[in-house]
């Protein structure tokens, strides 16, 4: 009966052996469609799922970060000359993007029960008066 079991042990492992380059030659190709499948997953969910309040300020959000990054890479190509009306032109970018993120944490449906004390009027009201804040200080920084 020993001799069975001997067999039988090496038997899978020859077989997974000989698998196992078909198995990533096949990977390879696989892996780029996987992806895919789960971006396009991803957003088919983020599309049925996601209330139009929230996908607004995702937008605001995706506003923000290129107008942030257009003003870096104009920065890194023209130059910097006014440096106060770049670093405020930025932190106005940066600032408001944070202040967005926020607002759409404390206002998202699914965060209801971490914010209960917090009502989406009050995070409004906080995101207005912290956007007052953060200009007010931009424009005075700007000279």
């Amino acid at each position: 009966m020993a001799p069975k079991k001997a067999q039988s042990h090496t038997a899978p492992s020859a077989q997974s052996a000989s698998s196992t380059p078909a198995k990533s030659s096949s990977k390879s190709s696989g892996n780029a469609l996987d992806a895919q499948e789960i971006v396009l997953g991803v957003w088919n969910k983020y599309v049925e799922k996601t209330p139009q309040r929230v996908k607004l300020l995702d937008c605001f959000m995706l506003f923000l970060a290129v107008v942030g990054a257009l003003q870096f890479l104009y920065c890194i190509i023209v130059g910097n000359f006014p440096f106060n009306a770049f670093l405020a032109g930025f932190s106005a970018c940066v600032g408001q993007f944070v202040l967005t993120a926020s607002l759409r944490i404390q206002t998202n449906p699914e965060n209801k029960k971490e914010f209960e004390t917090t009502s989406p009027e009050r995070a409004f009201a906080d995101y207005v008066f912290g956007s007052f804040l953060l200009h007010f200080f931009c424009v005075n920084f700007i000279n």
